[in-house]
């Protein structure tokens, strides 16, 4: 990968974008209202990329999150070996990144229980924080990651909370929270 490019592709939630450098994916977007506002966030993750076909490598990638999206079990799927461009993401972030990653599709952790497998039970907060600002989504499945209440959390997508159940109920994951109308009147946070 020599030169850094975005390209939309359709999945069953919507038009989503993927943007990469020379390092790896730079950037993943969930559908926004338009294809044009979807470009735009993607863009402005990534100000210097042009629209283009993905390698290779990212074609495989995008194909894994289509049959996510799909609720298909494949192995392109599971996203964990695709290669992030983690330039000028703070140390702490990358570990919650990299704990988050180890999440099965189907299964769900707490922020509480990403913040003790980093060894720092007063963490959870800040690994909210932290997933609210991944420039990953899917590939980093932050929606994934519960209160602990076992409520939904937030999820800073377009969508905020409805989205994450979605995703979650296409993914079959277990032990989902019963969402009443008031559990998407917040705004997103994390």
């Amino acid at each position: 990968m020599s030169e850094a490019g975005f390209h939309l592709f359709d999945t069953d939630i919507g038009r989503c974008a993927i943007a990469w450098s020379e390092r790896g994916v730079a950037a993943v977007q969930l559908p926004e209202a338009s294809d044009a506002e979807t470009r735009g966030r993607v863009v402005r993750r990534v100000p210097h990329a042009v629209a283009a076909e993905p390698p290779p490598a990212l074609e495989h990638a995008v194909e894994g999150m289509v049959d996510l999206l799909a609720g298909r079990r494949s192995p392109a799927a599971e996203l964990a070996w695709v290669e992030l461009d983690l330039r000028g993401v703070p140390e702490f972030e990358r570990t919650v990144y990299e704990v988050a990653r180890t999440v099965p599709a189907g299964e769900t952790v707490t922020y509480g229980d990403i913040a003790r497998r980093l060894g720092d039970r007063g963490a959870s907060r800040a690994v909210g924080q932290a997933l609210g600002r991944n420039p990953w989504p899917l590939i980093v499945p932050c929606h994934r990651v519960l209160a602990a209440s076992g409520s939904l959390g937030g999820f800073s997508a377009s969508g905020g909370r409805a989205l994450k159940l979605r995703i979650l109920q296409i993914e079959r994951a277990r032990g989902l929270p019963v969402a009443s109308l008031f559990d998407f009147d917040e705004p997103p946070c994390g």
